[in-house]
C-alpha cells in the first residue's frame, strides 16, 4: 500500500507508477521497496459464521436495566458497533436475556 505524498490518500497503481486518485499525484513504483509490502491478496478474509452455542450468556457481553419491547424483561445484554460515520456516535444493540428478542436503542 502507498500513499501519496501530497494529500495522504491511498494510492493505485497504474503499470510503472503510483497514481494518486484524490489529487492526481503521480510517482515510479519502486518494485524493491513493494516485495516488502503486506498485501490482503488471495488472504481468505471470510472465515464464517463463529459457532457461540458453547458459550455461557454471562461471558458474552455486559448487560443493562432496560425493558425488552416484546416480552418486557428489564435485562438485555448490549454491545456497541459503529455503524454510520466515524464522526458519528456508536448504535447501542441489546439482546434480551430472557426471549433473546433484538433491538437498538434508536428503535422505537
Amino acid at each position: 500500500m502507498e500513499f501519496c505524498d501530497e494529500c495522504g490518500s491511498m494510492m493505485h497503481s497504474e503499470d510503472d507508477t503510483w497514481v494518486c486518485q484524490s489529487c492526481g499525484f503521480e510517482k515510479a513504483r519502486d518494485t524493491e521497496n513493494e516485495a516488502s509490502m503486506t498485501t490482503t491478496e488471495g488472504q481468505d478474509t471470510d472465515s464464517g459464521p463463529v459457532d457461540m452455542s458453547e458459550v455461557d450468556d454471562a461471558e458474552i457481553g455486559p448487560t443493562t436495566k432496560v425493558n425488552c419491547p416484546k416480552c418486557g424483561h428489564d435485562r438485555a445484554r448490549y454491545e456497541m458497533k459503529q455503524i454510520r460515520a466515524a464522526d458519528e456516535s456508536e448504535t447501542r444493540f441489546f439482546t434480551c436475556v430472557e426471549c433473546d428478542h433484538k433491538w437498538r436503542e434508536d428503535d422505537h
